[in-house]
């Protein structure tokens, strides 16, 4: 018992310490994310080959929205995220990685803006930055990473935690039985959610279709950060 209190205590003291890394990854993300505008934070597998139907996608809406000039979000890794920091070079626009330290699968991709290159230890850290400066989430075809920021934007959504923002899944094939569950487990059987919680997200197939919807929204919004 007496090792187990040690143990702690040890482990009481490194906690402590750790706080001020957490609030350096925060004070230095909030700090250089602040310059860059408005974003759009594009999610996505790390293990999408760029022959990959979605990771064509991927490049092509973010070109979209860097010419409209939105900054684009990414974790800064391989696949899907690198589809879009190249989309967004194409498009002349900031291109931002969030890259994150991880076994196997993170390396930085090379379309990031080396300015805008920014790492993390902490995933909560890195979860915060990728939410507050986006003004909508696009989410293509992914693992439980991807699954896990979906559901956190559409949680702080439901929530109120964050402004009202456009969640777009993109890829129909991908999603739909995803989308099928939620309504018939989720929803009708076992009413975990509400029928208008489906309004928050919109399922499509192109970067047409994505970039409407945003650009609709945006009608009758105004560009803010989150918190």
């Amino acid at each position: 018992m007496n090792k187990i209190r040690k143990d702690w205590n040890d482990i009481r003291v490194n906690d402590s310490w750790a706080i001020f890394k957490i609030m350096s990854e925060f004070v230095e993300g909030y700090d250089r994310m602040a310059k860059i505008g408005p974003c759009i934070s594009i999610f996505g597998s790390a293990r999408t080959k760029p022959d990959n139907k979605y990771y064509q996608i991927g490049v092509e809406i973010a070109k979209k929205f860097a010419e409209a000039g939105y900054g684009v979000i990414t974790g800064g890794g391989p696949g899907i995220m690198e589809a879009a920091n190249k989309g967004a070079q194409l498009g002349f626009g900031k291109s931002v990685g969030l890259n994150i330290d991880l076994p196997f699968e993170q390396n930085h991709n090379p379309y990031i803006d080396q300015e805008h290159n920014l790492e993390f230890d902490y995933f909560f850290v890195r979860k915060v930055i990728f939410v507050k400066y986006a003004q909508a989430f696009v989410i293509l075809p992914g693992g439980f990473g991807t699954l896990d920021e979906l559901f956190e934007s559409l949680t702080l959504i439901q929530t109120k935690k964050i402004n009202n923002r456009p969640v777009v899944l993109i890829g129909v094939e991908y999603w739909q039985g995803l989308l099928v569950w939620i309504k018939e487990s989720m929803l009708h059987m076992e009413q975990n959610i509400s029928a208008i919680d489906l309004e928050l997200f919109k399922l499509v197939d192109t970067a047409d279709e994505a970039y409407k919807f945003i650009e609709d929204f945006y009608k009758s919004h105004a560009l803010s950060p989150n918190f």
